[in-house]
C-alpha cells in the first residue's frame, strides 16, 4: 500500500461568530473531505510536544512521527538544509525574516509578501554591509530567509514575529537565557537595529513605499539552532522505501531532507492562495506512481490566518478540498496498488489570534477496505467523535502507515 499526506498548513480554526460559531472547516464546501471522512476514520492529533511552540516545523516533524525532545533544533536549521547550506560544527543557524517596521510597531511579519527576487537584492546588501567571517545571510525563498552566525550560543529567547503583529517590536527583541549567551543576544540585537537604519533608505524600498507597499525595512532572526541528527523515514517505517516532499516553504523542504525524502519543484507553487494547486496536486498523483510516501504541503490557509482574512482562509479551505484532495483521490481510488490518503493542519492559526496555537488538531484516514466510523464529515467539532480519538507522539504516524 502506498501512502500520502495531505497537510493544510494552519487550516484549523476557532469558531468565528460571524459564521454563525461555526469553524471555518464547518462553514467551507468541502465535499471530498467530506467523503472521505465518512469513508474513513477521523480522530484529533496533538501536535505540539509540552514546553515546545506551536510553530510548523514543530508541528510537522510531530505529524511525521519525530520525538521533538530528541530531534528538534529550530527553524533555521531546517531552512539551511532546503536551500544547500552545509552547517559546520558550532554553526548556529535563525530563520531571518525581512519583516515591515512602521515606527515602534512591528506590522507584518512578512513585509507585505515581498517576492524572492526583491528580497535577493535586500539580503545581499546586508551580506555587503553586515556581513563578517561570522555573519552570513542567505537568500531564501519571499520573506523567509537565513542568518548563519559561527560559534553563536544557541540559548537565547527569541519571539516568532508572526506572533506580535502591531504590537511595539522593542519589547521582542532577543534576550539571553543565560550569562553565557550575553554575547549572541546582544549581537542578534544589534543586526536588527543595523539592519533597519541600512534598509529603510535602501532604493528597493523608497520605490515599494511610493508605490504603496510595505517595506522590507527590518530582519527579524528567530528559532536558533544547530544541525540536527534524524533519522530517515524509512529508517522508522519499513513500508516507505522511497518517498518525496512537496512543497512551496523552505522549512518543510528541510524537513523532507532530513528525513530522507526527495524534494519536488512545483512551478508557481507560492506558499499563498494563488499556489499552483493543480500542479501540486499532478506532481503528488505522479510521485505516487515511484513512491511509496508523499507528504504534499499548502501553506495558504496559514498565511491566510496570519493575515486573519476568514474569507480568504475559507476560500484557501476549499481550493484545498476541490483542487488537491479531489484531483488526488479521483486518481489514485481504482489504482491496483490501493492507496491510503491522509488528511490534517498542523496545528490552528485562528484568524481572529492571527497566529499559531496548541490545540490538537482533526484527522482523517482513508484506505480501501478501511472500516468507518460514524462521523459524517470533517472539521474540528466532527472529528472529535471519531474513532482514533485523541492520539499524540507518534500514534498517529504509526497508525497510518500500519
Amino acid at each position: 500500500m502506498k501512502h500520502i499526506i495531505i497537510l493544510g498548513d494552519g487550516m484549523a480554526d476557532w469558531a468565528v461568530p460571524a459564521l454563525g460559531n461555526k469553524t471555518l472547516l464547518q462553514q467551507a464546501d468541502t465535499p471530498y473531505m467530506d467523503l472521505l471522512a465518512r469513508k474513513g476514520r477521523t480522530g484529533r492529533l496533538c501536535t505540539v510536544a509540552d514546553g515546545f511552540h506551536p510553530g510548523s516545523e514543530v508541528a510537522n516533524m510531530s505529524v511525521m512521527g519525530y520525538d521533538l525532545p530528541k530531534v528538534y533544533e529550530g527553524r533555521g536549521v531546517l531552512e539551511a538544509a532546503s536551500i544547500g547550506v552545509d552547517l559546520e560544527p558550532g554553526d548556529m543557524a535563525m530563520r531571518c525574516n525581512l519583516i515591515c517596521v512602521e515606527g515602534d510597531l512591528l506590522k507584518n511579519h512578512s513585509a507585505g509578501h515581498i517576492s524572492t527576487g526583491e528580497a535577493d537584492v535586500l539580503i545581499r546588501f546586508l551580506n555587503e554591509k553586515l556581513a563578517t567571517d561570522r555573519i552570513r545571510f542567505y537568500t531564501g525563498v519571499q520573506y523567509r530567509h537565513l542568518l548563519v552566525i559561527k560559534g553563536g550560543d544557541k540559548r537565547v529567547a527569541c519571539v516568532p514575529p508572526h506572533d506580535v503583529p502591531l504590537q511595539p517590536f522593542a519589547p521582542h527583541l532577543v534576550k539571553a537565557e543565560c550569562a553565557e549567551a550575553q554575547c549572541t543576544a546582544d549581537l542578534l540585537n544589534a543586526l536588527i537595529l543595523k539592519s533597519q537604519e541600512l534598509l529603510s533608505t535602501h532604493p528597493l524600498n523608497l520605490e515599494r513605499k511610493a508605490k504603496g507597499k510595505d517595506m522590507a525595512n527590518s530582519i527579524w532572526p528567530w528559532s536558533p539552532g544547530y544541525r540536527p541528527h534524524m533519522e530517515w523515514l524509512s529508517q522508522k517505517y519499513p513500508a516507505i522505501r522511497k518517498g518525496a516532499v512537496i512543497t512551496a516553504v523552505d522549512l518543510i523542504r528541510g524537513i523532507g531532507k532530513y528525513a530522507g525524502l526527495e524534494c519536488i519543484d512545483v512551478e508557481g507553487a507560492t506558499g499563498l492562495y494563488n499556489t499552483n494547486y493543480e500542479g501540486k496536486a499532478e506532481a503528488a498523483i505522479e510521485a505516487l506512481r515511484t513512491n511509496d510516501f508523499v507528504y504534499l504541503h499548502v501553506e495558504a490557509s496559514d498565511e491566510a490566518g496570519h493575515e486573519g482574512d476568514v474569507e480568504l482562509k475559507l476560500k484557501t479551505i476549499e481550493y484545498l478540498d476541490s483542487r488537491i484532495v479531489k484531483p488526488v483521490y479521483e486518481a489514485v481510488k481504482d489504482w491496483e496498488e490501493p492507496v491510503a490518503i491522509a488528511v490534517l493542519p498542523d496545528h490552528p492559526t485562528p484568524c481572529e489570534l492571527r497566529t499559531h496555537t496548541a490545540e490538537p488538531v482533526p484527522f482523517l484516514i482513508y484506505y480501501p477496505g478501511i472500516e468507518p466510523d460514524s462521523v459524517q464529515t470533517y472539521d474540528e467539532v466532527a472529528c472529535c467523535q471519531g474513532s482514533y480519538g485523541l492520539m499524540e507522539r507518534d500514534e498517529f504516524m504509526n497508525e497510518f502507515m500500519k
